[in-house]
C-alpha cells in the first residue's frame, strides 16, 4: 500500500525543488512566487535494504518496492486561509494526504527573493502553520452547521461528532493542532469526515545549502523550534540533490561521500515519514516475484492481506510467518522449515516489521 505526503511553505521555500529531489519528477522551478500553479504528483519507491537482501538471496525477476506519493502545492502565504495567494486553492489536495512535511527555506539567494522581509525560519513556520490552524476552523465550523440538524433529529452519532467538533475547536482557537489535543481513536474517527490538517502527522524539512548544511544559525534555530512542537527536522540540500538526480546512483552517492554526506536527505525524509505514520513492512513472495508492503502497526493478518488483494482478506484461512532475520541468517525458504521457524498463525495474528507472510485463502 501506498501513502501519501503533501509538501507545504512559504512561496520561494523551494517545494519544488525539495519534490524533484525526491522524484526526479523536473517540475518546473522558477525565481518567483507561485511558479507552481497546479498540484505536481511523483511516487517514489521505499528504500528498503531488506528487500534488496531478499533479492540478492532469492534472486526473483522483480522486485516491487513499497512506495510514497508526494503532492507539491502552490506556496501559502499570510492571508490563505481567507483566500489570499494561490495555496488556499489547493488545501483539499492536501488534506487527502496521510502526512504533511513543512518545506522551510534556510538559505540566502538573491535571485530568489524572500516573500516575508529577510530570512527568518522560525517566522516562516508559524505563519504557515497559523494558515493551516485557521483554515480547520473554518472547515470545522461548516461541519458543525451540516451536523447540528442531524443531532436535534436525534441522530446520536452526529451528536458525538458534533461534541469532539466543539473540543477540536475550542483547541484550534487555542493554538494548539487538533493532534496535541490528546484525542482517542474513537473520537478521531468522528474527525474523519473533516480531513483536519492539524491532525495530521507532521515534520519539517529544512532547505539548506552547503553552509547551513554545517550546522548554520537558521539550521539550528528551526532545530529548536521542531524540538518544542515534536516535529522531527530533516535537513535536505535541495538545490544539490535536485541537480544530482540526473547522475547514475553510484555516482550520486559517490559525490555526497565527497561532501561528507552518508546519505540522502531525501531517503532520510522517506523513513522519517514512515516512522511517524507508525508503519510496519512486511514482505511476500509469489511466483517471479518479491514484493514489499507496508501497513500500519497494529495491522490484523487478513488486513494485511487484504492489501495483496480483496479476495485474500475475505477468504483468509491463515498465513505463514518467517521472519526476515531467519532467512538473512540460513539463505533459504526451505532451510526456514527444516529448521522449524515457519509460523503458522491465525486471524489474530498482528503483522510485524520483517515478516514475509505466505497468505492460504479459499475464493
Amino acid at each position: 500500500m501506498g501513502w501519501r505526503c503533501g509538501l507545504v511553505g512559504l512561496p520561494n521555500a523551494g517545494k519544488t525543488t525539495i519534490f524533484n529531489a525526491l522524484t526526479a519528477a523536473g517540475a518546473e522551478v522558477a525565481a518567483y512566487p507561485y511558479c507552481t500553479i497546479s498540484p505536481n504528483t511523483g511516487v517514489v519507491p521505499v528504500p528498503d535494504p531488506r528487500l534488496t537482501r531478499l533479492g540478492e538471496l532469492l534472486r526473483p525477476q522483480r522486485l516491487t518496492p513499497t512506495t510514497i506519493e508526494f503532492v507539491d502545492v502552490a506556496g501559502l502565504i499570510e492571508g490563505a486561509s481567507r483566500g489570499e495567494g494561490l495555496g488556499n486553492q489547493f488545501l483539499g489536495q492536501i488534506r487527502d494526504t496521510d502526512l504533511l512535511a513543512h518545506v522551510v527555506r534556510c538559505f540566502g539567494d538573491a535571485v530568489c527573493p524572500h516573500p516575508l522581509s529577510g530570512l527568518d525560519p522560525v517566522r516562516d513556520v508559524e505563519v504557515v502553520e497559523t494558515e493551516l490552524l485557521l483554515a480547520d476552523l473554518e472547515l470545522v465550523g461548516r461541519q458543525q452547521v451540516k451536523l447540528e440538524k442531524k443531532a436535534r433529529a436525534g441522530c446520536k452519532a452526529s451528536a458525538a461528532a458534533l461534541k469532539v467538533l466543539g473540543r477540536v475547536e475550542a483547541g484550534l482557537n487555542r493554538g494548539r493542532w487538533a493532534r496535541d489535543l490528546g484525542l482517542s481513536h474513537q473520537e478521531q474517527e468522528h474527525l474523519k469526515a473533516a480531513a483536519l490538517l492539524t491532525l495530521k502527522p507532521y515534520l519539517l524539512v529544512a532547505n539548506v545549502d552547503e553552509d547551513e548544511n554545517r550546522g548554520g544559525p537558521h539550521l539550528q534555530a528551526l532545530e529548536a523550534l521542531g524540538r518544542s512542537r515534536g516535529a522531527p527536522v530533516v535537513p535536505i540540500l535541495g538545490d544539490l540533490e535536485a541537480e544530482l538526480q540526473d547522475l547514475p546512483a553510484e555516482e550520486r552517492r559517490e559525490f555526497l561521500e565527497g561532501l561528507g554526506i552518508d546519505e540522502p536527505g531525501s531517503q532520510r525524509l522517506i523513513r522519517e515519514s514512515y516512522r511517524l505514520l507508525n508503519l510496519v513492512t512486511f514482505y511476500t513472495i509469489v511466483g517471479p516475484e518479491v514484493r514489499a508492503w507496508t501497513v500500519p502497526a497494529g495491522t490484523t493478518a487478513p488486513k494485511a492481506a487484504g492489501q495483496v488483494h480483496s479476495d485474500m482478506e475475505r477468504g483468509f484461512i491463515r498465513a505463514e510467518v518467517m521472519r526476515f532475520a531467519d532467512l538473512a541468517r540460513l539463505g533459504a525458504p526451505a532451510k526456514i522449515r527444516e529448521a522449524g521457524l515457519l509460523q503458522v498463525e491465525g486471524r489474530d495474528h498482528l503483522v510485524q516489521d520483517g515478516e514475509i507472510l505466505h497468505f492460504r485463502f479459499q475464493v
